[in-house]
């Protein structure tokens, strides 16, 4: 079976963005580290061709945190979340406002699927 997860092809743009966090990842990460909701999740995660934000291995869950740029990226969004789902992965997405306006709101959101 082909290998999907942390191809070593996308390891150094992985760190890249790890050490780059927007200020939205950075509040949201801080609530989902070190199992905080109970399970173990993973930040700049790749799977397959695309590096996800959050990911919960266990759960087969991924966390998107959308900005601006995601209005202009419909098509591209929707065909990674297609490719995400057929191999069995929930994808949850807030936009990075709602991190700022009412965290509490999204980790209840993201504890709910978990």
């Amino acid at each position: 079976m082909k290998r999907l997860s942390n191809l070593k092809i996308l390891l150094e743009r992985r760190k890249i963005l790890r050490k780059n966090q927007t200020k939205e990842e950075i509040i949201l990460w801080d609530s989902l580290k070190d199992k905080k909701l109970g399970s173990k999740f993973r930040r700049q995660h790749s799977m397959g061709p695309y590096i996800l934000d959050f990911y919960c291995t266990n759960k087969k869950l991924a966390i998107e945190l959308d900005g601006n740029q995601h209005k202009d990226a419909i098509e591209y969004d929707k065909e990674r979340e297609n490719f995400l789902n057929d191999k069995g992965i929930t994808v949850i997405r807030f936009w990075n406002n709602e991190i700022f306006k009412n965290i509490n709101k999204v980790l209840e959101k993201i504890n709910k699927f978990l």
